[in-house]
């Protein structure tokens, strides 16, 4: 009996042991916890915390400025007591925090009190951090909501942190609430995977987020009750697509188990403890994806964590699935299990992706090779990063807001530092000279070479300088040539020709920074490419632009005009396409609808280009983004092939490939590329392949909103296109108008550049060679005999415009050896993905 006492005893002290184990695991005290109630006589009880009155706060350092405090005595007309209270500023006004560095959540509440001293309502609010501005000119005005929440990600580099509310438009300011509050160190780790183009995405912990949206999805809303760091997780159900096509699954909270890298911090497990399943889309096809869209600001770009816990699988590696984000495969072949090692541990993954129109949205369905038909997920983030300008709001940074914020110990730095500049920049100038009477003494010979170095951040004019910049990727500075880029613009120029960078202008948003539209002193239209000082990404792409367009002219390539290196700017400026990407006159618009000698036309300008990169220089060129948002089309409809941000030099003469790690837009990569990471020209021919069945079908590469045997175009155009047709799917605009003869030329091109393996592909030479017979049988009697079947051969009989002949033509020899690559790029995929990319190869 007493043995038996023992047994239980030790049994009841090891359960005890264990959940506060598992409690001391899950909890987290964050060091900094700031609780303002503004303008508030009393502490105010909110969600279980307890909020100060910023008056009798003995930490916190208030600089009211020409402030005054609002209230609401009737608790029944405010949201919640939280809103009872105001403090309004006339001027700005700045609360400041005493705080240790790391990441911090600012969170603001806002709620114009009726019946104030002051017309809330119409206040035009801004507000800025030290270092980010995090709300521009707000106005209730202009809203629809009764009360304002936001929430920021703020990482914080000294020991105090300093909020500011400055009025706008002569009005005032206010806030009714505030929270700082210090997160853990590795909630947001540093790096994630871009998409479009696929890469790392580096440098997470100098920007600043704001929560857009956060879902527990098949679940109901959870507030700080529930969340160990004070978060707010909404359910889906108004952001779900076809709301009919799920079906809630749930288990037990407690059942939920962390592993190592995953705490109640990443999630709370009631979030994990739910999800959304497939369910009945009342569909004829169940292989459909589950998909939820979101309005956000096209501007800026966001990082996306998805949740995942397999809550519905009975047995491992049974439930396979694949992930979206946008029209971009996010994950591939997804098995929870086989990543957790077992059933009902949670999982999450990051990513950073840009709007498509305004809209975001994330998609879930079924992997064709799974034992079960199923996808699921649990919750969901977004969040707003911060601009190049260090704002979450506009395109105003702090300094503008803010000219005067500077602190005593600032203005001294200011002036030693300038002092110092000073003595180097007159150093620099005798310098200079030496160096430019050392030039004119030399010969012209001496003096001719093609490249000179460009700083990355620097302001020279000459562009003699090296940049001492180094980048995070170990990278060096630029180099360009002062004669091949063309015309040097001043920064007042481009500001003319850009109305300032008037948005109005704007042409599109890239990893390299923004686009816009200008008009230079002459009249001329140009297209002016700004780049992103702070994108590690965008100047990489940057550099490799500059490059390979220093080497490039051809009718069928976007031409470089000239270049500005002022004022830590790096810019290039080029011709203005009129109409724009092709994939605006295919869909997604409202522009008239190509004809299809046009669309033809137009592919046979594209291939002119690329055959030109294949083989009009010393050294074969790359594309590898080759889609139809890359081909642009003058006033005159020519088309030229743009963007070469991941372009890379083809392999010598004794090699076959070059390795190097997968970059491209998710529709169009190569699989044999994506599976082995060995680069050819033919991988342009693939991606090519694709943007020809887009054009006849104009839809887009990729849609995880259909059902899955159309999601991947190049596997439903090949469907139809291997039955003989490929009629029944081309856009209704063309139906009556193409020769048969000349869509079955075309579709058979398009079948050769899709082949899985790149030795059974033509080259560029043969698929233009091709369009342009397609073209000839357009154009020519319908008594023409239609082709043989399955020909690709070259036609004879028929006049077709000759190649341009290249003296320096590259022919591909048989060889073993590769070339590896050093540019340090990750290969962040996985080879599963293949099966996605090209799922005729299952």
């Amino acid at each position: 009996m007493v043995m038996v006492m023992r047994v239980k005893l030790v049994l009841v002290v090891v359960t005890v042991i264990a959940i506060l184990v598992n409690v001391s695991f899950a909890l987290y005290t964050p060091h900094d916890n700031y609780l303002i109630a503004c303008g508030s006589s009393k502490r105010i009880s909110f969600q279980d915390r307890d909020f100060v009155p910023d008056s009798e706060h003995s930490v916190l350092v208030v600089k009211t400025g020409n402030s005054v405090v609002v209230g609401n005595s009737n608790s029944s007309d405010v949201p919640s007591p939280i809103y009872g209270s105001a403090r309004v500023f006339s001027d700005k006004g700045s609360y400041r925090f005493g705080v240790q560095p790391g990441r911090h959540w600012i969170r603001l509440y806002f709620y114009p009190i009726p019946n104030a001293s002051h017309d809330l309502t119409s206040a035009s609010v801004t507000v800025v951090s030290d270092d980010f501005v995090l709300l521009r000119n707000f106005s209730f005005r202009n809203y629809s909501g009764s009360y304002l929440f936001r929430e920021y990600a703020v990482n914080v580099t000294s020991d105090s942190l300093t909020v500011t509310f400055i009025p706008s438009n002569g009005s005032v300011a206010f806030v009714n609430a505030i929270e700082v509050v210090s997160m853990p160190d590795d909630l947001f780790v540093d790096q994630a995977l871009a998409l479009s183009p696929l890469a790392p995405f580096n440098g997470l912990s100098e920007l600043a987020f704001e929560t857009v949206y956060r879902l527990n999805i098949g679940g109901s809303l959870l507030t700080a009750e529930n969340d160990t760091l004070g978060r707010t997780w909404e359910n889906d159900q108004k952001y779900l697509h076809v709301n009919s096509s799920v079906t809630n699954v749930s288990t037990n909270p407690s059942s939920i188990r962390y592993r190592p890298g995953v705490t109640s911090e990443t999630a709370p497990n009631w979030v994990y403890a739910t999800a959304e399943a497939m369910g009945d889309a009342n569909v004829a096809n169940s292989n459909f994806n589950i998909t939820w869209s979101f309005n956000v600001d096209p501007d800026f770009s966001y990082f996306v964590r998805l949740h995942f816990c397999d809550i519905i699988s009975k047995a491992m590696n049974t439930l396979v699935f694949n992930v979206f984000i946008n029209t971009d495969i996010a994950i591939g072949s997804l098995d929870l299990s086989s990543m957790t090692n077992d059933l009902a541990l949670p999982y999450y993954k990051d990513f950073v992706s840009n709007a498509s129109d305004s809209t975001l949205t994330v998609s879930v369905g079924p992997d064709t090779m799974a034992d079960i038909t199923n996808a699921t997920m649990n919750g969901l983030e977004i969040m707003k990063i911060s601009n190049s300008w260090k704002s979450l709001d506009g395109l105003s940074s702090v300094s503008s807001l803010l000219p005067n914020s500077k602190s005593k110990k600032n203005k001294i730095g200011i002036i030693v530092g300038s002092a110092a500049g000073a003595f180097v920049a007159l150093a620099f100038v005798g310098l200079s000279f030496c160096l430019l009477v050392r030039r004119k003494s030399k010969s012209p010979q001496e003096g001719g070479h093609s490249w000179l170095p460009l700083p990355l951040y620097g302001n020279s004019q000459t562009m003699t300088k090296m940049s001492t910049t180094s980048q995070k990727s170990g990278g060096t500075a630029s180099f360009i040539s002062s004669t091949n880029l063309g015309r040097f613009f001043t920064f007042q120029e481009i500001l003319d020709a850009t109305n300032k960078f008037d948005e109005k202008l704007l042409l599109g948003v890239g990893g390299f920074g923004r686009v816009y539209q200008g008009s230079l002193d002459d009249g001329t239209n140009v297209a002016v490419k700004r780049g992103n000082p702070r994108s590690e990404q965008g100047l990489a792409e940057f550099r490799t632009e500059i490059e390979m367009l220093s080497k490039l002219r051809h009718r069928h390539l976007v031409s470089l005009i000239g270049y500005c290196d002022e004022r830590s700017e790096m810019i290039l400026v080029y011709e203005y396409m009129a109409n724009g990407p092709l994939r605006s006159h295919l869909y997604g618009t409202d522009l008239p609808p190509l004809s299809w000698k046009q669309r033809l036309e137009i592919c046979i300008g594209a291939a002119r280009g690329l055959h030109y990169l294949h083989t009009g220089a010393s050294q074969s060129i790359i594309h590898r983004d080759v889609k139809t948002t890359n081909i642009l089309l003058d006033d005159s409809f020519v088309a030229k092939v743009a963007d070469f941000g991941l372009s890379k030099t083809g392999p010598a003469l004794d090699q076959t490939h070059v390795s190097t790690a997968v970059k491209g837009s998710f529709g169009y990569l190569d699989p044999e590329y994506f599976r082995r990471q060995q680069l050819t020209e033919k991988s342009d021919v693939y991606s090519f392949g694709v943007v020809l069945m887009e054009v006849l079908c104009t839809r887009p590469a990729l849609n995880p909103v259909l059902p899955r045997e159309q999601v991947n175009i190049a596997e439903w155009a090949m469907n139809w296109q291997k039955k003989g047709m490929l009629d029944q799917i081309m856009d209704q605009q063309l139906v009556g108008k193409v020769n048969p003869a000349s869509l079955k030329k075309f579709g058979e091109t398009a079948e050769k550049c899709l082949a899985e393996y790149g030795v059974d592909r033509p080259s560029m030479g043969d698929v233009l060679w091709n369009l342009e017979y397609a073209l000839q049988l357009q154009e020519t009697s319908s008594a023409l005999r239609e082709p043989e079947d399955n020909s690709t051969n070259h036609i004879t009989g028929i006049q077709l415009t000759p190649l341009e002949n290249f003296d320096n033509s590259v022919s591909m020899i048989d060889g073993s050896n590769s070339v590896t690559d050093d540019d340090g790029e990750d290969a962040a995929t996985s080879a599963v993905f293949s099966q996605l990319v090209n799922p005729r190869g299952r």
